[in-house]
């Protein structure tokens, strides 16, 4: 029941997070480019790839990973947001902006999981 509490606990954290953000594609794509879920996608690529060669280091528990990883990172990002939006440009027959999106969307989340992987990997290196 605990792990279940943890999870919502950080899943509110990571709404709230993403809510936060929220609105910012209408001011910089008129609402053409799904910018918004774009951004908490690739900042949530960035912080699992830094947790996660972290925690590689650190003597962390389990609550605090599933708190994280679960929670938090689960509740700011959003694959079925990214999976509607393209649907629509799709639909829309917005083609070129919808691979766009999947494009980014996909090879920069990947990148950004490695970048954050080796920035903790020099900075665990570095307090040594």
């Amino acid at each position: 029941m605990l792990r279940f509490f943890i999870i919502a606990m950080g899943g509110a954290v990571g709404t709230l997070f993403r809510y936060a953000l929220s609105g910012f594609d209408r001011k910089v794509s008129n609402g053409i480019f799904p910018i918004n879920t774009l951004i908490v996608n690739l900042i949530g690529s960035l912080i699992i790839g830094f947790f996660w060669g972290l925690f590689e280091h650190l003597s962390v528990s389990s609550h605090a990973k599933t708190f994280i990883f679960i929670g938090i990172l689960g509740g700011f990002t959003t694959f079925s947001a990214f999976s509607l939006e393209s649907f629509n440009l799709f639909r829309d027959g917005e083609f070129k902006i919808a691979l766009l999106n999947i494009g980014i969307t996909n090879i920069l989340g990947i990148l950004l999981v490695f970048i954050g992987f080796v920035i903790s990997k020099y900075m665990v290196n570095f307090l040594k």
